[in-house]
């Protein structure tokens, strides 16, 4: 049997990874994720204590997070959790919902600027049809990125995640990674 070597969503054996002036870009390849959908007449879980949260919202805690995808559906993130059953861990806390393993459909890029939040608010207003000025901390939403559909999460006032779907792993970063190179370069 051949020795099976895992890869990130890149294609490297370790995550990409890009710093450019005020920008940090990193792709997340730990990050675990779970859908869950709320079965008809049922009760809201509160997977891992979470209070799952209603549209445009994220709500993080202690190494867990959920943000809306839907009618009573989520997205529900384990950080550094990857390498594990983290589906698992999910259902144990929504017995009463569909819970389906997104780790390996999605990929998770992470921007941050050590310099405050006026790169974050420059490159969004660049990147997504969104208005950076209102898309506040635990802030969550679907949009388009170019040509591709994905979430992004506002963290903090100081990082931003975008996911996406891993077939497009190297187009988002392609595009994440001349979008910083172009707002860098402008400022010399």
């Amino acid at each position: 049997m051949p020795d099976l070597k895992p890869i990130t969503a890149l294609g490297g054996d370790k995550p990409g990874r890009l710093r450019h002036g005020a920008l940090d870009l990193e792709e997340n390849s730990g990050l675990a994720l779970a859908a869950v959908a709320l079965r008809r007449g049922r009760p809201k879980p509160a997977p891992f204590g979470l209070d799952l949260p209603g549209p445009g919202a994220w709500t993080p805690s202690g190494g867990v997070a959920a943000f809306w995808t839907g009618p009573d559906q989520w997205m529900i993130e384990g950080l550094d959790r990857a390498d594990r059953d983290f589906t698992a861990e999910v259902m144990n806390f929504c017995p009463d919902c569909s819970v389906t393993e997104q780790t390996d459909g999605f990929v998770a890029f992470e921007l941050r600027s050590p310099s405050g939040e006026a790169p974050i608010l420059q490159l969004m207003a660049k990147l997504v049809n969104i208005d950076p000025t209102r898309f506040l901390s635990g802030s969550a939403t679907r949009t388009g990125l170019e040509h591709m559909s994905v979430f992004v999460i506002r963290r903090t006032a100081q990082h931003i995640a975008i996911l996406g779907l891993r077939s497009a792993a190297g187009s988002i970063w392609h595009a994440l990674e001349r979008h910083i190179l172009r707002l860098e370069d402008r400022k010399s």
